[in-house]
């Protein structure tokens, strides 16, 4: 046997690296245009062209351009996802969620993140136009979002957004939680367990945060209840969440206020700052516990579980979320669906009872 070859017969050492098309054709025999019809779709080239071309492609290194490949397409297989924040692990289930729900669906989902930043997110739709994807995801920021930026993608991509619902985009595809239900669910739990909650909001930026107030304010009224809200002013620069719901509740439990209430955070992330704020001041939540003092949340973040005491909340059904957000842009990039046929898709929460409240 020689020795430049091992006992399946194939030379030994590093494969030749190919760069373009065009060396791969001259190196494994194979005209340029059926190179290009076997990456976009083996299918439809000849099986003793296929066999040919995959034990060319066997004898050196080639990787092929994922954007050469699809220049000719109509479509390119690409959907884009803009998300609010990589650091927040809701974001990053539902990311995973709509990931796996593309794939199986035939696509490569291209992710920015706005980093709870307007041109950031501007930026980002900019570039999946300019990168022609079929179709876009977008869970917007807030009431800072650059609005025409959004309109200008539904203009030009089938666009569906998910999570959070801006009131300017009412006619647009949505996919997301009922915070009606949601919210109500869990006031009426505390309402029935304990006293009757206050609500811990954050500032109204956030178009979730917004609708859970509302719903907080409307079951508590329907129940016969005086609704009382606090946190809606930051107190600090990086209010965001946990520092927010930890600053608003120090200032209430060293002041001796709120030590024996249900509080009903806007979200989890908000009331795991508040359970650390009542660590800090020695105080014991639970709903097996001393003291009357209680802290729930919404969303049902990985983290729950773990807190201590560990977190009662509602959980968004972040799965079916990721799915639905991407069967119905699937739809629409496929022109399955009028122009007209705006679709408003929502989960219903389910309440999940740990130790907190």
């Amino acid at each position: 046997m020689d020795d430049t070859e091992n006992g399946a017969g194939k030379p030994r050492g590093p494969k030749p690296k190919i760069a373009t098309m065009e060396e791969l054709s001259s190196a494994i025999g194979v005209s340029r245009p059926t190179l290009s019809r076997y990456f976009q779709d083996p299918s439809s080239v000849r099986s003793s062209t296929v066999a040919r071309i995959r034990e060319g492609l066997d004898r050196v290194e080639y990787v092929p351009n994922f954007f050469a490949t699809r220049m000719n397409r109509k479509s390119t297989g690409m959907i884009g996802v803009i998300i609010p924040y990589l650091n927040d692990l809701f974001f990053t289930r539902l990311l995973e969620s709509i990931e796996i729900a593309a794939m199986e669906a035939g696509f490569t989902v291209i992710t920015q993140c706005s980093h709870s930043d307007p041109a950031i997110e501007a930026r980002a739709a900019e570039t999946f136009m300019s990168m022609s994807v079929d179709g876009a995801l977008v869970a917007p920021l807030g009431n800072q979002s650059d609005f025409e930026i959004h309109e200008r993608l539904n203009a030009r991509l089938p666009f569906v957004l998910f999570d959070s619902r801006p009131s300017t985009m009412p006619g647009v595809d949505f996919v997301g939680t009922d915070h009606t239900q949601s919210t109500g669910n869990i006031v009426e739990y505390l309402c029935r367990v304990g006293d009757p909650p206050v609500f811990l909001a954050m500032p109204r930026v956030n178009f979730n945060a917004v609708e859970r107030e509302v719903a907080y304010v409307a079951k508590m009224e329907e129940l016969g209840h005086d609704p009382l809200i606090v946190g809606t002013e930051a107190v600090r620069p990086d209010w965001h969440f946990e520092p927010h719901g930890f600053a608003i509740l120090d200032h209430f439990f060293s002041r001796g206020q709120f030590a024996d209430r249900s509080i009903l955070c806007v979200n989890d992330r908000v009331a795991i700052g508040a359970l650390q704020a009542a660590a800090t001041h020695g105080l014991d939540p639970g709903r097996a516990r001393r003291g009357g003092l209680r802290i729930a949340g919404h969303d049902d973040y990985p983290l729950c579980p773990h807190t201590i005491p560990a977190l009662t909340t509602v959980a968004q059904d972040v799965e079916a979320i990721g799915r639905a957000a991407v069967a119905r842009l699937v739809k629409k990039i496929r022109a399955e669906n009028k122009p007209d046929d705006q679709l408003v898709t929502l989960f219903d929460g389910v309440l999940k009872v740990r130790e907190s409240a």
